[in-house]
């Protein structure tokens, strides 16, 4: 009879006693609770998300994954270098709950071991939480822009569920459309529809 293997116990990380640069940060690996983000240095650690979150994040990638052009593909919860910072100095790493990137760049990580880039990234989407608001609507918002992110959609679970898209708009950073209730539909950078409704049924 073969044993089963025994449970490793959960990994613990040291606290850094610096600001971390985008190597550093990403020499850490995985934690076994929740997930980590790198703001100008400092790990931020979230927590695991709720099931309605999951639910979304799911079900909107599947909407989505038809309706790619051939050279996307949706990812969901992957870090992003937003290289908001020259090397060797403190860094900025999101994980998004999705994404649609380049294909181009999922094949270069597989390659490389390294976090997608910014500039592979053509939309990034949040969805709010009740202890995400601010984060997701002002800084998120604010650091996604710096990095160049062409399209940032911010969807909000409250009843009813709503999505605002927002897009660069030159040395302004992003310009936010209405929040949009119901069916989601846009041109840029791709056409696409959306039923919002459908997320949480």
């Amino acid at each position: 009879m073969t044993a089963l293997p025994q449970p490793r116990p959960a990994r613990r990380w040291e606290i850094p006693d610096h600001l971390l640069t985008i190597e550093e940060y990403a020499e850490l690996g995985e934690t076994d609770s929740g997930f980590t983000e790198l703001v100008e240095g400092r790990i931020v650690m979230s927590p695991s998300p709720i099931a309605d979150h999951n639910i979304v994040v799911f079900e909107l990638g599947q909407q989505l994954a038809g309706q790619l052009p051939n050279h996307l593909r949706v990812l969901p919860e992957t870090d992003v270098n937003l290289g908001l910072a020259p090397p060797g100095r403190p860094g900025f790493s999101r994980r998004p709950d999705l994404l649609i990137v380049e294909r181009a760049g999922v094949a270069r990580i597989r390659e490389d071991r390294t976090m997608l880039r910014a500039e592979e990234v053509a939309i990034v989407v949040e969805i709010v939480s009740p202890g995400s608001k601010r984060t997701d609507y002002h800084v998120k918002h604010d650091e996604y822009a710096d990095a160049g992110i062409p399209h940032y959609w911010i969807v909000d679970i409250s009843e009813p569920v709503s999505l605002v898209a927002c897009h660069q708009a030159g040395e302004f950073g992003y310009q936010d459309a209405s929040a949009v209730t119901g069916t989601f539909t846009t041109e840029v950078p791709f056409p696409v529809k959306i039923d919002l409704n459908a997320l949480l049924d």
